[in-house]
This record gives C-alpha cells, structure tokens and sequence, in this order.
C-alpha cells in the first residue's frame, strides 16, 4: 500500500537535538541534532513503510500569525546556536536523500503539512510525523498523526479515538478548543477563566466556538460573562489556532517517491560529519527499502 509521510522538520530536529548528547564532528562542529534527526527518519521509514516522503520546514521570516497578534511566541527562547548552526546541514543530508523539503515565507511548516496532506488524502495514505499537538486537528479517516512520546525511539499512531483520548475533543473542534482555552506554547490567550473542562462541556453541547457565541445567552452567567467579555481574544486565538490548507506550494507527489538512503552522495556526507554507525544502518536498511519500494510502487 502507497504511504505519504509528512514530517515537521524542524520539530523533529528540536527534539533530536534535546534528545541527543553533544556531538561533534572532525572539524569540532556539533552534529548531535543531525545525528538524531537522520536516526528518527530511519525509525519512522522502518516502522511506518513509506513509499513517499516529504520533510516541511518553518522559515525565519515571521508568519501571518505573527502579524495578526504581535506577541504571538514572543515568550518562546531563541533558538540555541549549537543547534541552529545544524540546521542548514540537516537541509543538506534531507537534500542527499533526495527528499522533498518544502517551507513558505509567511506560513508554518503546521501549515504546508496542512495543505499537502489536504491535497493528496484521497490519493494516497497520509500519515504526519511531528511532535507538535497543534497537528492532531488534521486527524480525518485518511490522516494520521505519528508522535514521538519519549525520546527518539518510541512513538505512538494517532487517529481519531487516540486524539480525543489526549485532548478531549475531536479533531476537527482542537482550534475552537484551543480558542476557549488559549495556548501558553504559543503566547495567545483565549478566554480568561475558561479550563480544559468547561471548554469541552461547552463544545460537547453546542459543537463549536461559533455555535457557543450564538446561543450566549443559554449559558450560564458566570461563564458567559467571560466569553462575551474576552470574544475578541477568543475570534484571535482561534485564527492562529487553526492550520492553513490552501498555502500556495506545489510539488509531484512522483517527487516524493524518489528518496534513496544509500546514494553515494549520502555516504561521502555521513563521511564529512563522522556518522559510521549511521553509515552501516543505511547501507542496511537502504538495500531493504529499495527491493520494497520497487515492489510496492510496481
């Protein structure tokens, strides 16, 4: 069966490099996030059997969100500069591996994965490979989401029942409940005095952020006196809650199939950075997915 792999590049790097002891190559230059990043992309082709792959990426540049709602991140530190030293690198073994890398100026890599994902679901299986829950709100009976739980290593699938397990609510309700409850991660706010259960007691009975101002007055007071009065944040939080699907990016799913492991170029690359037992895993597993793409793309 024909499988596309979304990953969120940076969010995997992110985690590999918190994962991942210091690593250095000949040259002294750290390659711990690099390392961890190319061993969870040998994981998920190992565990998940992609026939396609497609890394997307987040640019420095700021997002319409960040535009819309000026303090939107702000909290968030600067990226550590032993890892984004290692980021350019990372785009280069992605490069090697002839995978796709795919980012828009102006959006998030949430967002490009939500358009492709959008555009390809009825083609092909669709499964997002990220660490960020912000993306489980793209869960439908043709997507999934693989998340990493602990480490590099272990990881779990979700679908429709495993996401309202996590958060509560369906899929397709994560931004009207992130609009009620806000997101510190991301510095925006919802309403004030609205938790995790009142927001899915409202959802469960009225279905929507929508739906709950439009019967306002069936509420109780006390919390609806805190919706009419924080509307305005709620509206906010719910624009940058939800994950675009029409970005402008095109690329041939035939792109995305075209990955290799074991191109010399990967090999004379892994041999720059230092990566011998890296090497050997994708001579390895390289072979084996190379007899199993031919067969499966037959």
């Amino acid at each position: 069966m024909k499988k596309l792999v979304l990953i969120d590049g940076f969010a995997i790097l992110h985690r590999a490099f918190h994962a991942m002891p210091p690593l250095t190559n000949k040259k002294g230059e750290p390659t711990n996030a690099i390392y961890g990043f190319v061993s969870m992309l040998l994981r998920i082709i190992q565990d998940l059997n992609p026939t396609h792959i497609i890394v997307c990426m987040d640019e420095k540049a700021p997002t319409f969100r960040h535009k819309a709602f000026k303090t939107y991140q702000a909290q968030r530190p600067k990226t550590d500069k032993s890892l984004e030293s290692q980021i350019e690198k990372t785009k280069e073994v992605i490069k090697a591996f002839d995978i796709p890398a795919i980012s828009k100026k102006g959006f998030e890599a949430d967002d490009v994965i939500g358009t492709l994902a959008q555009k390809y679901k009825n083609k092909i299986d669709v499964v997002i490979v990220t660490g960020d829950r912000d993306i489980l709100q793209l869960v439908d009976n043709k997507v999934k989401v693989f998340m990493p739980i602990a480490g590099l290593s272990n990881g779990k699938l979700f679908g429709k029942n495993e996401t309202v397990e996590r958060l509560g609510v369906v899929p397709e309700l994560i931004a009207d409940y992130k609009a009620l409850v806000g997101d510190p991660s991301d510095n925006y706010f919802g309403v004030g005095g609205i938790g995790p259960v009142t927001a899915i007691k409202l959802l469960d009975e009225y279905k929507s952020l929508d739906n709950i101002y439009k019967n306002i007055k069936k509420i109780q007071p006390r919390v609806s006196e805190k919706l009419i009065k924080d509307k305005k944040s709620a509206l906010m939080s719910y624009k940058l809650a939800t994950i675009v699907k029409n970005v402008p990016v095109s690329l041939s799913l035939d792109d995305a199939a075209k990955w290799d492991l074991d191109s010399n170029k990967v090999l004379e690359l892994f041999e720059e950075l230092g990566f011998r037992t890296l090497t050997q895993r994708i001579r390895k597993i390289g072979k084996q997915k190379d007899q199993e793409k031919q067969m499966t793309l037959l």
